[in-house]
């Protein structure tokens, strides 16, 4: 998901903002030497890097940068360091659309027909819809065809040209879908009713009241100085990121910002300084839906509420190719969490979601305790059995196993985790903040499904059938299925043997054993997913056709 003023009102606009000062706690309190262990121990030198704050109470207690924000040039990552923030940029957006709704200059109950008169159904969408991700508008960067335009730049209005003939995921405001398409326009809208850029509304209205010297919209023309390089890191090495033009995000995720503007920001707003009362409720608000979807976020307006080790927080993430960040404001402990990186994907154990955990555990020990799940000695073990089986996860299988009394789960090929009771059909792991809830079928009794909740998002994972039993096929004959297939344009599925086991990476992603199910067809235990070898007139394989989520995919076999 990706993140993103001389106004005639300008004194208006800027009577409910003040600057926020930096204070830095004297001395290193108790956590930073900790955690600034841990970073250097999981964390490392000449990797892409980031940079990462913790502040409490209007104190930054830690301020850090680690690894490279250039890793050609070897510029080490600082505090001070401009990276891309993403969809974290949808809280300026929202923000910027609440304050125009306070200055009367429009409302959030507005149809999009009044700003964009000619789009599709627009009469029927609400701006309170755009700002919650219920107006059904189908993601622009979902749609086919997004990878290959992303790299040039493009004007405003033929991007929404482009996407607004696409068919609506729902009727507005019967379910939830993150749409960037949505916040997209919100930031057209600001510019409509301001006269004035998107970029320099901000700016005016938000960024120089503050102090946000080192925020603003990200021009791949001009970009800004001290900014950081994007990465991924393809398992093995960082290599460049594809390259996006930010004219496509605009109000959906064009900002670059630095991890203390960041906190700034988020003092301020969560402070009340940025929007009157209502309008901050407002925005931290979940909203309801009639219907939801299987993967649920609990949104409100540019924000959304998640739990970081047990411990309630309300914030955003961003992502983008080379960029991940997350800002997180926990309003128990008075505590602003940031990170910002220039790796996507990130060396493993390096994402913002692992390194906010790590800055918790250093700094709110006692009171993660006190928010996390109890065990309850109610539930007895004799039970477990009822729950074991394989469930359909987004990104692959959960095992649930029992042995011994204790019950497990594994997910694809990752490490398994015992996992404990804290109520009827309720269970935590220990490990990792996330709990799990099984489901029964109201007629039946039997366990049907289950669902998990992690950083803040729930979903349902149905219990799915026994996997395929395997089959024993030669050397010889798995040799034959070795080699590459086009998955699509950027995408290849690599097979290749070791002993007596063929095994499958698509590009960017880990490797997977599969397993064959008869003498040309395989299996994933890890996901969902089949393959089915075809053979030409020649008698070799001539394409691989990949089996998935009710998905056909034919994969021509590279020469």
């Amino acid at each position: 998901m990706i993140n993103i003023k001389r106004p005639p009102f300008a004194l208006l606009v800027l009577l409910g903002l003040a600057t926020v000062s930096i204070v830095v706690a004297a001395g290193d309190p108790p956590g930073s030497e900790a955690l600034q262990k841990v970073l250097d121990e999981r964390l490392s030198t000449d990797g892409a890097g980031g940079a990462m704050l913790v502040a409490r109470e209007g104190k930054i207690l830690f301020s850090r940068g680690y690894g490279l924000a250039d890793r050609e040039g070897k510029a080490a990552a600082t505090p001070d360091t401009r990276f891309r923030i993403g969809s974290v940029t949808k809280q300026f957006t929202a923000a910027a659309i609440l304050h125009l709704a306070e200055q009367g200059c429009l409302s959030i109950e507005d149809p999009l027909s009044k700003y964009f008169p000619s789009y599709p159904g627009g009469e029927k969408i609400t701006l309170r819809q755009l700002l919650n991700h219920t107006s059904g508008l189908h993601s622009y960067t979902e749609q086919e065809g997004f990878a290959e335009k992303v790299g040039k730049p493009i004007k405003p209005a033929d991007l929404i040209a482009w996407f607004q003939n696409a068919p609506p995921d729902f009727p507005p405001g019967e379910q939830f879908r993150y749409s960037n398409s949505g916040y997209f326009l919100l930031g057209e809208i600001v510019a409509k009713v301001s006269g004035q850029s998107f970029g320099d509304y901000l700016d005016h209205t938000f960024f120089g009241p503050l102090g946000m010297h080192d925020t603003g919209l990200w021009l791949n023309a001009t970009p800004p100085a001290n900014a950081a390089k994007g990465y991924s890191f393809d398992g093995k090495e960082f290599k460049p990121a594809p390259e996006w033009d930010m004219s496509w995000a605009g109000g959906a995720g064009e900002l670059y910002s630095t991890t203390s503007d960041l906190w700034r920001w988020t003092e301020a707003l969560q402070g009340g300084k940025v929007l009157d009362a209502g309008s901050l409720k407002a925005a931290r608000s979940e909203f309801t839906v009639p219907k939801k979807e299987t993967q649920v976020l609990r949104y409100g307006m540019g924000l959304f509420h998640t739990e970081i080790e047990w411990m309630p927080a309300i914030g955003h993430t961003g992502g983008l190719p080379g960029y991940l960040s997350s800002v997180m404001w926990l309003p128990d402990s008075q505590v602003t969490l940031v990170v910002l990186s220039n790796a996507m994907p990130p060396r493993p154990g390096s994402s913002p979601d692992e390194l906010l955990a790590l800055a918790a555990r250093s700094f709110l020990q006692g009171e993660i305790a006190a928010h996390a799940p109890k065990v309850d000695a109610a539930i007895l073990p004799a039970i477990y059995p009822s729950y074991a089986g394989r469930y359909q996860y987004p990104g692959g299988v959960q095992n649930i196993t029992v042995e011994q009394g204790k019950i497990f789960a594994q997910l694809g090929e990752q490490p398994r985790f015992e996992i404990l009771p804290c109520g009827p059909d309720a269970f935590f792991y220990p490990s990792v903040a996330a709990r799990i809830v099984f489901e029964h079928d109201p007629k039946t009794h039997a366990v049907i499904s289950l669902a998990h909740t992690q950083n803040g998002v729930t979903f349902k994972a149905p219990k799915l059938g026994d996997e395929p039993a395997s089959v024993t096929l030669g050397n010889e004959v798995l040799d034959a299925f070795t080699g590459k297939y086009q998955y699509g344009p950027q995408a290849v599925l690599t097979v290749t043997r070791r002993e007596n086991q063929l095994y499958a990476k698509l590009t960017g992603q880990p490797e997977f054993p599969i397993f064959p199910k008869s003498d040309h067809e395989f299996f994933w235990k890890a996901v969902p997913a089949s393959v089915e070898f075809v053979r030409g007139g020649d008698g070799a394989v001539e394409k691989a056709i990949h089996h998935q989520g009710g998905a056909t995919l034919n994969a021509p076999r590279q020469k």
